[in-house]
């Protein structure tokens, strides 16, 4: 699949619709009003950036998701890693937990992901 970038607004909009989706396009209008002070254009604009991103679809004025929000993220999450640590997650890991203390829930959690991996 195709590299996506948003920019920080871009991915501002993205999650409103990820939470909303369903949504039609004359409510994001709305909710792009409140939260943003956008007029209806620029509603309109950003959508239709985020479509051409191919992240969204508006069939008769309903928006959804082609991509959801987890697969996005974890899209993004793969390029930091091959790019900042040249594709080791063990690399990631390390310079992450080297920089915050994990929680002993945290740590749980990744040991059952990694208990999982291995099928156990």
């Amino acid at each position: 699949m195709a590299e996506i970038q948003l920019g920080n607004i871009e991915s501002r909009f993205a999650e409103m619709i990820w939470k909303n989706e369903p949504v039609s396009s004359s409510e994001l209008v709305k909710m792009a009003a409140v939260e943003f002070a956008w007029k209806r254009t620029t509603t309109h604009t950003v959508l239709r950036r985020l479509i051409d991103k191919g992240l969204f679809q508006n069939d008769n004025g309903t928006v959804t998701s082609l991509i959801s929000e987890q697969e996005f993220h974890s899209m993004q999450s793969r390029k930091i890693v091959d790019e900042s640590f040249h594709g080791s997650l063990p690399a990631f890991i390390a310079a992450f937990a080297s920089n915050k203390k994990l929680t002993k829930a945290e740590v749980d959690e990744i040991q059952k992901m990694i208990d999982a991996f291995r099928g156990e």
